[in-house]
């Protein structure tokens, strides 16, 4: 009864820990995504053209993608409770900063802040989970993670866009801060529990650091994980954080309630394919860069539909659109498995870094580029028409471009390393068929399947073998 009531208390602990993390981390989303329904807003407040509003949300997101590496190494030496703490605190005041900015350079210093605050909180949340919950939990526990984050986007979409209509810059921002305040004071209160001693850490020169990152590159698969996670989530992040909602509301001309409603339509999207994408990826291994090169084939053609209406699209082809790019980001999640499957659990951590960074790089560059173009079609009074945007987003094609040709050259250098030691993919018309016929053999009965292909190296190519890591 002692040891049912140890475990019990146990349990409640990490629970309230969890919850607290958890917070922190949909207040880190609250703040990078908060900006998105602000450009309009920090255009005039800092009389900023276009590419100026973009570096906000570049200058953010290039500190956060610069940091994933550095801050794994931190998280081992000081524990994460240390760093969630100094990122909420970061944020808190890297959004009152921005609060009370007036010019562009200072509100910049204060993205900064922000970008770095961010940094710090996912990475520290997920091994907190590691340390607070048994083994069989985890998986379910980081993926429970991920979609409770959305709700950071939600908040951004609906409340904070409507806040901003009705309240000035500096009161509207001043709520930001104060969530971030609360995020540090919960966490200092309650994220507490499983922390490893702070010495335990591996000790890494500068010089194995970067022999680390370079042998964790070398590896087609690691690359092959970059180069996923560059081509699937970009668009629905450049959307929804900084471009998507003066597109639909200076563009298309759709109310300000109409334009928050499309962006959460992301959260709804992610919280359904997630699981589904989980479940597919765990089914077919063997056809993991097939269904990203399937997420990026549907984003390219909802924007093209887009793209491609005469005028101004109907709010149906904007809500479709969001449906389709929207599953770029369950489907990014697949570059960390290629990067589990190709490294030893050594460097883990250093491929999962080079991965994560993937993603916001090819955010980055489309975002800026964008900004680019729009100035390009400016009018001369700081208002950008239909046709400008098109143009601007019509970028995005050569990311897909150069996406798509990276996935496919690395997949083949992978496949070719696999096929050294063994294992050979069979064609996908061989899975097809297989898959066929035991839907056949299941509606008809046993005898009317026929048996799987064996691939050339003996083995039966089934994919629901979990060894079969392609």
């Amino acid at each position: 009864m002692a040891e049912e009531s140890v475990r019990q208390k146990t349990s409640r602990a990490a629970w309230i820990c969890y919850t607290a993390g958890i917070f922190a981390y949909i207040v880190a989303v609250f703040n990078r995504t908060s900006f998105g329904v602000a450009a309009v807003p920090a255009a005039e407040r800092f009389s900023a053209s276009a590419s100026d509003i973009a570096s906000f949300t570049v200058v953010q997101l290039l500190v956060y993608a610069g940091m994933q590496i550095p801050v794994g190494v931190m998280i081992d030496r000081y524990g994460p409770r240390r760093l969630v703490i100094t990122g909420t605190v970061l944020m808190a005041l890297g959004q009152a900063w921005l609060a009370l900015a007036t010019a562009l350079t200072p509100a910049l210093l204060a993205r900064v802040l922000i970008g770095a605050g961010d940094a710090l909180i996912f990475a520290c949340v997920l091994r907190k989970v590691a340390e607070l919950f048994a083994a069989r939990l985890v998986p379910h526990m980081t993926q429970l993670t991920g979609m409770l984050g959305q709700v950071g986007q939600l908040m951004s979409a609906i409340p904070f866009a409507a806040l901003l209509g009705v309240a000035t810059w500096t009161q509207s921002f001043s709520v930001v801060a104060a969530f971030g305040v609360l995020a540090a004071v919960l966490t200092i209160a309650f994220f507490r529990g499983g922390d490893k001693p702070a010495g335990q850490v591996q000790q890494l020169r500068p010089g194995d650091i970067g022999r680390q990152i370079a042998s964790a590159w070398r590896h087609p698969g690691t690359r092959l994980g970059f180069w996923t996670h560059f081509v699937t989530p970009f668009s629905v992040t450049t959307f929804s954080m900084l471009w998507g909602y003066p597109f639909m509301t200076e563009g298309l001309q759709f109310s300000q309630q109409l334009a928050s409603f499309m962006l959460t339509i992301n959260v709804a999207v992610t919280l359904i394919a997630a699981p589904v994408m989980g479940r597919l990826v765990s089914r077919h291994p063997l056809r993991r860069s097939v269904l990203v090169l399937t997420c990026a084939g549907l984003a390219a053609g909802a924007w093209t539909l887009v793209l491609a209406w005469p005028g101004a699209s109907p709010p149906w082809t904007i809500a479709l659109l969001m449906v389709l790019i929207s599953i770029g980001g369950p489907g990014s999640m697949v570059g960390f498995d290629f990067a589990r499957t190709y490294n030893p659990s050594s460097r883990l951590g250093t491929a999962t870094g080079i991965v994560n960074v993937g993603g916001f790089v090819a955010a980055l560059i489309t975002m800026f580029v964008m900004g680019l173009i729009l100035d390009v079609f400016e009018d001369g009074h700081g208002q950008y028409s239909l046709g400008a945007f098109k143009w601007a987003f019509a970028f995005q094609y050569v990311m897909w471009t150069v996406g798509v040709v990276m996935i496919l050259r690395n997949r083949n250098r992978t496949r070719r390393l696999l096929a050294a030691e063994g294992t050979v993919v069979p064609p996908l018309r061989s899975a097809l068929r297989r898959d066929w016929d035991r839907y056949r053999a299941r509606r008809t009965g046993p005898d009317a399947g026929s048996p799987p292909p064996v691939a050339s190296s003996g083995r039966n190519p089934n994919d629901d073998e979990p060894d079969w890591q392609i």
